[in-house]
């Protein structure tokens, strides 16, 4: 009812603000009886976690989980998961110049004007940290989809306009923008660092792939697998827009071009990116997913305070100049989270 949870059959509720006391995630509908722990938890918040290189935000937070209910000696017992991150390098002083003023690109107006009231602190709920509790709840359904056989790996694909031009999928994790090439890396890496010492930042595109979903899972109409990963994809404030497979450029294809072929073996493209009337056929899964430019940037910029009076503004704070090398374990775990989700619905249909 207020936007704060997701899913169905395997639901989670994020709670906690950038600079209050904790953030965290309350997950229902894990399948009992299945080993996790802590430290595996623990491996994807350390991909999400700042201070993790020179393009990444200096804020040192150490997200250390606490798995405060749901496991029972080193198992899930099938009851709420709450999982707790307590924030322990919270600066909201280097926010008091513009608790009253409109920074562009933030969530700072329209929140003021929906609730009558907002937490200037880092954009409170608005903040990028909220997705700490998605990637907690994330890891949970990717040890639950390892039992299914699915996988699902994103990385970085393009950078201020600079592109991969190879996939190597060993090297994503070996560079710190999180790249599949690592030439383009390089680059990307000297772009960033140069645009954080002017105060701008850039964005990027981030592409997705999921291998192991069988044919058939989805929704046919309204709960369409495709959207159902959009609409996770655009919860994630940064994120713009999403393709799937061949994508906006289908719209210069002919349908001789774009229609997937099959043989005996199957199919013999993939211009669907694997979803075919809003159910999956069983290739690969592909999308992208648009990055838009960090918003906080310490480059003057013309706003108005909330009495209306316009004001140019610096905006001030540790962020991230890219917000693309943080942001694909957020892409992994929502991923996660919707495919957890989608095939509970299918064995539950099959249940009835």
């Amino acid at each position: 009812m207020a936007g704060n949870t997701f899913g169905e059959n395997f639901k989670i509720t994020t709670f906690g603000e950038s600079h209050g006391a904790a953030v965290g995630v309350i997950v229902d509908g894990v399948t009992p009886g299945v080993e996790i722990d802590e430290p595996y938890i623990q491996i994807q918040m350390d991909r999400r976690k700042p201070g993790q290189s020179s393009v990444t935000s200096p804020r040192k937070e150490y997200d250390r989980i606490n798995i405060m209910s749901g496991v029972f000696e080193g198992k899930t017992t099938g009851t709420p998961l709450f999982i707790m991150l307590h924030n322990t390098d919270m600066k909201p002083e280097a926010y008091n110049d513009i608790q009253h003023s409109f920074r562009p690109g933030h969530a700072d107006y329209t929140y003021l004007m929906k609730y009558g009231i907002r937490d200037h602190r880092g954009s409170g709920r608005a903040s990028g940290r909220e997705t700490a509790g998605r990637v907690a709840a994330g890891a949970v359904a990717r040890k639950l989809l390892e039992h299914r056989g699915v996988s699902v790996v994103a990385y970085t694909k393009q950078i201020g306009g600079i592109r991969c031009v190879t996939f190597d999928e060993q090297v994503i994790e070996q560079n710190p923008v999180r790249a599949c090439d690592l030439d383009a890396a390089a680059r990307m890496v000297e772009k960033i660092e140069y645009l954080s010492s002017v105060g701008d930042s850039c964005g990027g595109i981030v592409e997705c792939r999921i291998r192991g979903v069988r044919p058939g899972i989805g929704e046919p109409v309204f709960d369409k697998l495709d959207a159902e990963l959009a609409k996770a994809m655009l919860s994630i404030g940064a994120i713009k827009g999403i393709e799937f497979g061949a994508g906006f450029a289908a719209a210069d294809m002919l349908g001789s071009e774009h229609n997937d072929q099959m043989n005996s073996t199957g199919f013999l493209t993939n211009n669907a990116g694997g979803i075919v009337g809003g159910i999956s056929n069983g290739e690969e899964i592909v999308f992208r997913v648009a990055v838009k430019p960090t918003s906080s940037i310490t480059v003057p910029q013309q706003t108005m305070n909330i009495a209306g009076k316009e004001q140019t503004i610096v905006t001030e704070g540790r962020h991230d100049p890219c917000i693309c090398p943080r942001i694909i374990p957020v892409v992994e775990a929502m991923a996660c989270i919707v495919l957890e989700d989608q095939l509970k619905r299918q064995a539950a249909m099959h249940d009835r």
